[in-house]
């Protein structure tokens, strides 16, 4: 592109995307002396999010050493701090487009180019939305993703959650601080979460559950009003009185960018890599977190396959160097 200016240096490593994973492999590559460059994302952007999800979410009470627990953005702030402590350069850009059809590979981003020898691919994954034509109105105005952003204020309001995996059940109980009422909206009849995490919804007395309903509907000019519902079982349609909606359906994964480059599962977008290993069908390239992830989806699994992108790429531009 020619408005972008093309960085004149080859890095040993540029990582795209800066969660968990991301900056995982940065303070790893960064310890192996590879100074390696993380591109962080936008952050106005829903698809690249600088620190990732994590920057989205509660309190996190199970990554090991933080007995008390920390909160999201504090854990990723630390890990960015970290990462260039150890001489990792980041920038804070969108990466547009990527050529791995040869050496050293090619990452555009919105303002520059860059030249890499080997490339970490931690781009993570999104919220998934019902597909409502009032969420686009409606996003910011009653409608939310984020508990944590959003939760203050809906102090003594009742609102609703829509999902029954743990990500569903962690906004619902976490609104529960506000909230006097939060009901959750369940397609199924039974929860996908976590055994803890159910138990947490059933023995919270805030917390009703409406089994096999989804939302139709949201209502609402300028801000959330109710919604409507539909038993997924008898076809019966009702209206739910809220002034609140949290979505918590689910993630997709940031992989627009690579398709026809990477190999990735064409139902749901992640991610192929060998097994037992970071590695992507083009070598040089590795992929790690919730891009390629499609199982575990944790912060502590994340940073785990970060650290193994790092030590991949490391063994395998050694490998090239000989």
């Amino acid at each position: 592109m020619s408005e972008n200016t093309l960085s004149a240096d080859v890095r040993e490593v540029v990582i795209i995307g800066s969660g968990p994973a991301g900056l995982t492999a940065a303070i790893y590559t960064a310890r192996a002396s590879l100074a390696p460059l993380l591109i962080e994302g936008e952050p106005s952007s829903t698809s690249d999010q600088p620190g990732g999800q994590l920057m989205l979410t509660t309190e996190v009470e199970n990554f090991p050493g933080f007995p008390e627990g920390v909160m999201g953005p504090d854990l990723m702030a630390d890990m960015r701090a970290q990462a260039a402590r150890f001489g990792a350069d980041i920038v804070t850009d969108k990466v547009t487009s990527v050529d791995f059809s040869q050496r050293p590979f090619t990452i555009t981003t919105r303002e520059s180019q860059y030249l890499a020898n080997a490339v970490i691919v931690s781009t993570g994954a999104q919220s998934l939305m019902l597909g409502l034509e009032a969420e686009t109105r409606l996003i910011g105005y009653g409608l939310s993703t984020c508990a944590t952003c959003d939760g203050f204020f809906f102090r003594g309001q009742n609102i609703g959650v829509v999902g029954g995996g743990d990500s569903a059940v962690e906004e619902a109980t976490f609104l529960t601080k506000f909230a006097d009422k939060v009901t959750l909206i369940v397609r199924r009849d039974e929860l996908r979460a976590s055994k803890i995490m159910q138990d947490r919804a059933f023995n919270n007395p805030k917390i009703e559950i409406l089994w096999n309903t989804s939302v139709t509907d949201i209502l609402g000019d300028d801000k959330v009003a109710g919604v409507t519902t539909i038993d997924n079982v008898t076809g019966d349609t009702a209206t739910l009185d809220i002034t609140g909606l949290f979505i918590a359906i689910g993630h997709k994964p940031n992989t627009d960018l690579f398709r026809g480059v990477l190999d990735m599962d064409e139902a749901t977008g992640y991610l192929i890599t060998r097994p037992d290993s970071t590695y992507t069908n083009v070598a040089g390239v590795f992929a790690c977190g919730d891009v390629k992830d499609s199982v575990y989806r944790q912060a502590i699994t994340a940073a785990g396959s970060g650290c193994m992108a790092a030590i991949d790429a490391e063994r395998w531009l050694e490998d090239q160097h000989d």
